[in-house]
Formats: structure tokens, C-alpha cells, sequence
């Protein structure tokens, strides 16, 4: 009977038992707190309800370069949360300074190429080759040209009215010093906008060419993957070609004061989120100056970069235009009787806070006083609600942490270098409905051997969209610190069941709860 446990537990979870069961056990290997029992103890199953409301975050997050590893851009219009739309801010540095462009140096073009994430499987990859009657060059070259098509990853729609959402990307010029790269910048920040430098269709696949030369096969040109788009040649021929010498070029304080930088924006309110390398955007000048040569003089191509790399300010801007729905529930809130959804959403979204009574502490204090039982789990679940019946990729993970606290849970603290322990677990995230498990079992442990009853009722558990950043430099799973975070860039949302319902309402057995499972001594 003792190997049946592990079965009979999951079915105990599947089935949301509100009664208690009585059976003998042996943990699963990933339950943790089994310090506290032996292998032939009685196991104890018992549902709590809990106080469940959501978190307004007033929709704005830091958002500036120490946060976002990752930059968000595109907007996405959905019915539950409405509008979501994220632009990308940054300064632009010169590649050298005091740069000598040569004589009479005219600007050809000048291209911004960024890449965004995107799709390698086989069967999402579109080919184009054409290979009749192609010519590459001056000398018109017979040639092979393969044009590979790859699609973004997209958090959003994928079809609107049938048809596949393009996007216009546009580039301004930004009309304001956006100061050091050090400092904190919140994603609601409105940067004031100078000239427009160009704007691009975007059908949301990224393009790498090659060319190759039809009598021998030889490589006569390619690009990397990315998407590519001219900017104002005319500019910036005026504000750095035709400024060589000056002082504004001199030096990096001097330039990032006269050129102060660019924004990257959609202009559409509806589509998709994608996410990209902010380190990863390039704008190279391409032009032709005079070149002197035993008193012959040539027309010489060149390029010169721009840096747009991390030594650069910048920051996602994130706007909203909420949803009536939306503003009901975050403006009717409470957090004495709970709420009936929890909308729960990445990028300065609201969070939800869970409150634990100090009756159920109390209770299970006496539990561990009288009867020396021992948990050996503890999790909040919560259900995905009805109304987020969709196919939008739910979120993967939840940051969890006590109000008040700031620092990681005690389950966090105790077992993030077990490769058993998993905070947060999905279960059946590509179906409706799903569910997440929230393991606190540590934490409700330490509670009731060294806390008041009220402790967890006063410092309620927060849930946000996105994960503590792991620290990649060590062979040992572990995570950089707790305001290390992912929440700003992970675009995910869902609406999940919250507490503040009657057992007449269809979703009374789905409501948020603690489950506990413990163990006599």
C-alpha cells in the first residue's frame, strides 16, 4: 500500500477533495517536507479556503536596461484585459568619435536591422528560390537567389478577421536626454519625439538571403536572419555626415546630448507581442566618399555603425486602453472578501494577493501541537476561469513571495538547489481548464512552529506573471536574487478563479484553496 500513495495522492489532487482521507503513504519524490513523518504514518488530506484578490501594480513596472534581458515590441488587443502595447526606447553611441568620413562622403542608406525571436521547426521555415533568369551585380551575373523565410514568436493573435496581422514599425528620433543607463526607469515613461525616420510593413517573418553564383555555386552575397529597414538617409547625412569635425561628435557626453535617441514603435493596436535582444539592434550608414589615389580620385564605399548596445540607456514603454470588464474588477476589488476572478498579467499587469486566515494557522498549529503531525505539502492552487477559454499561450510560471517580506520564500530559501523542488507547477497548460500549484509548504511549516496565527493573513502571498532570472555562471540551479525577475518582459496573461464565490456559482469547486496534505509523527 505504501507505493499506491503517490497514486492515490493524485487522484486525491485531480478530483479537488474538499473532505479529509485517511491513507497510508510514502511521499512522492518531489513533496518535499518529509523531515517531518515516517514511511508507515497516516497521511491526511484537507482542503482551506483562502482570501484571493487582485493586485493593481497601476500598470507600470521598471522596465529600464538592468530589467529587461529581453525588450517586448507590438501591441495586443484582448477581450478580458484590452489593450497591451509595448514600444523600445534607446540612445545611440557612435562606433568611434571624432569620426573622419572622408571627403565629400554621401550617405547611400541607412538600415536598422533587429531580430526577434523566432520559429525554427521544419514545417514553419517558407523557402523562395529563384534561380531563372536572376542576376546579382553590376556585370548582371547569372546567380541563384534563396530567400528563407522564418516566422516571429508571437504572444497574441495570429489571425485577425482571417487574415494574418502585419504591424508598421516605425522609427523617431527622441527629443529628450534619457540619462544614464544606471538609472531606474518605469515603462509608463512618455519620452517626447522629434523627426520620423522611417516606417516598414511587417508581416511577422524574418529574412536571410543568399546568393550564390549559378557557374561555380560561390557565395556572391548573404545576411543573417533579422528584419531590415531604411531609415532617413537625408538625417542623418545632417546630423552626424555633415557634422564631422564638431564637437558633438567629440565625445560620448557630448553626442548622446545632440543625437539623444530613437524610439521603435507599432503604430497598429491589435496583433501580437514579439520579443527581441535589446543588445542585439544594429544601424549601420552606408556611403561613398572621395578617394585619392596618385592624384586619381575614386568613389570609395564605406559603413560606419552605430551603437545601439547595452553601454546605452533604454527601456520598454508599455501603454494600455483597458477593457470595461477589466476596470470593474480591479476597481471593485476586495480584499476582505476576495474577488471572483484574479487577472493576472506579465509586463506591469496586476498580480493577485492570497490571504491565509489565521483560523486555518491556528488550526493546524493545534494539529502540530496535539497530534505532532508533520506537513508535507502545502500548496494554493488556483484554476484557470471560464472566461479565458482561448488559445493564447498561458503563462508557464508565477514569482511568488510574501508581502512585506522582500526576499524569497522560506520553500525558496530551503530547496532551490534541490533539481526536485518546483515552486510553481502548470497542469494541463494547453487545455481549458487549467490549474497551477504554488508549493509554500516550508513556509506554512515555519509559520506555524515560529510565527503568530495572523502572520500569513497579514503578509499575504503574491503571485505575478514571470520567474526569478536563474544564475547561468553556476553548474548549480539557483537564482540571481530576488529582484531578479523576468515580470517585465513576459508578456502572458490568464484570468483564474478567486475565492469570493458561492457554492451555488459553476465554479465553486475551482475556486483558489490551500491544500494540505500532513502526516502524524
Amino acid at each position: 500500500m505504501i507505493n499506491n500513495f503517490k497514486n492515490i495522492i493524485k487522484v486525491f489532487f485531480a478530483l479537488s477533495i474538499g473532505a479529509i482521507a485517511i491513507v497510508s503513504c510514502e511521499p512522492e519524490a518531489d513533496e518535499l517536507g518529509t523531515q517531518f513523518f515516517q514511511d508507515t504514518a497516516a497521511g491526511t488530506v484537507k482542503d482551506y479556503n483562502v482570501i484571493a484578490y487582485n493586485l493593481f501594480h497601476n500598470d507600470t513596472i521598471q522596465s529600464n536596461s538592468s530589467k529587461i534581458v529581453s525588450a517586448t515590441l507590438g501591441a495586443f488587443n484582448e477581450t478580458n484585459f484590452g489593450m497591451q502595447k509595448s514600444s523600445f526606447v534607446t540612445q545611440v553611441r557612435l562606433s568611434s568619435y571624432s569620426p573622419d568620413f572622408g571627403t565629400n562622403a554621401v550617405i547611400d542608406s541607412v538600415v536598422l536591422q533587429m531580430k526577434p525571436l523566432y520559429q525554427t521547426a521544419t514545417d514553419s521555415i517558407k523557402t523562395t528560390t529563384l534561380d531563372d533568369n536572376f542576376t546579382y551585380g553590376t556585370d548582371n551575373t547569372p546567380a541563384k537567389k534563396v530567400v528563407t523565410n522564418y516566422p516571429v514568436t508571437k504572444y497574441g493573435k495570429y489571425k485577425i478577421n482571417g487574415a494574418t496581422p502585419t504591424f508598421t514599425i516605425r522609427v523617431d528620433e527622441v527629443n529628450e536626454f534619457l540619462n544614464s543607463s544606471t538609472d531606474a526607469v518605469m515603462s509608463n515613461k512618455q519620452v517626447a519625439l522629434g523627426a520620423s525616420l522611417g516606417t516598414k510593413t511587417f508581416d511577422g517573418y524574418l529574412r536571410s538571403v543568399k546568393i550564390t553564383k549559378d557557374s561555380d555555386n560561390s557565395e556572391l552575397f548573404s545576411n543573417d536572419i533579422g528584419f531590415r529597414m531604411p531609415l532617413d538617409a537625408n538625417f542623418f547625412q545632417q546630423k552626424i555626415i555633415n557634422k564631422k569635425g564638431s564637437f558633438e561628435l567629440g565625445d560620448v557626453a557630448s553626442f548622446i546630448r545632440y543625437f539623444k535617441g530613437l524610439r521603435i514603435s507599432v503604430d497598429e493596436n491589435d496583433g501580437y507581442l514579439m520579443s527581441f535582444d535589446p543588445n542585439g539592434i544594429t544601424a549601420t550608414i552606408y556611403y561613398k566618399y572621395d578617394k585619392t589615389d596618385n592624384s586619381t580620385v575614386t568613389r570609395t564605399s564605406s559603413t560606419f555603425t552605430l551603437d545601439l548596445g547595452s553601454s546605452n540607456a533604454h527601456f520598454n514603454q508599455i501603454q494600455y486602453a483597458r477593457s470595461s470588464n477589466f476596470s470593474s474588477a480591479i476597481s471593485g476589488s476586495s480584499s476582505t472578501l476576495g474577488d471572483k476572478q484574479l487577472y493576472v498579467q506579465g509586463m506591469g499587469g496586476p498580480g493577485a494577493e492570497i490571504k491565509i486566515p489565521a483560523s486555518t494557522i491556528a488550526e493546524l498549529r493545534d494539529l502540530y501541537n496535539t497530534k505532532k503531525i508533520g506537513i508535507m505539502s502545502a500548496k494554493v492552487r488556483f484554476y484557470t476561469d471560464a472566461a479565458w477559454d482561448n488559445k493564447y499561450t498561458k503563462p508557464q510560471n508565477f514569482i511568488a513571495y510574501l508581502k512585506g517580506a522582500n526576499a524569497f520564500l522560506d520553500d525558496v530559501t530551503a530547496f532551490q538547489y534541490n533539481s526536485l523542488y518546483t515552486m510553481v507547477k502548470g497542469v494541463d497548460l494547453d487545455k481549458n481548464p487549467a490549474y497551477y500549484d504554488v508549493d509554500i509548504t516550508q513556509t506554512i511549516t515555519n509559520t506555524i512552529k515560529n510565527k503568530t496565527d495572523d502572520y500569513l493573513e497579514n503578509n499575504p502571498l503574491i503571485i505575478d506573471v514571470g520567474s526569478f532570472r536563474l544564475n547561468t555562471s553556476t553548474s548549480a540551479t539557483s537564482y540571481l536574487g530576488f529582484n531578479y525577475t523576468d515580470r517585465a518582459y513576459t508578456p502572458n496573461s490568464v484570468v483564474l478563479v478567486g475565492s469570493n464565490l458561492t457554492n451555488s456559482d459553476a465554479q465553486y469547486n475551482k475556486r483558489a484553496q490551500l491544500k494540505v496534505i500532513y502526516s502524524n509523527k
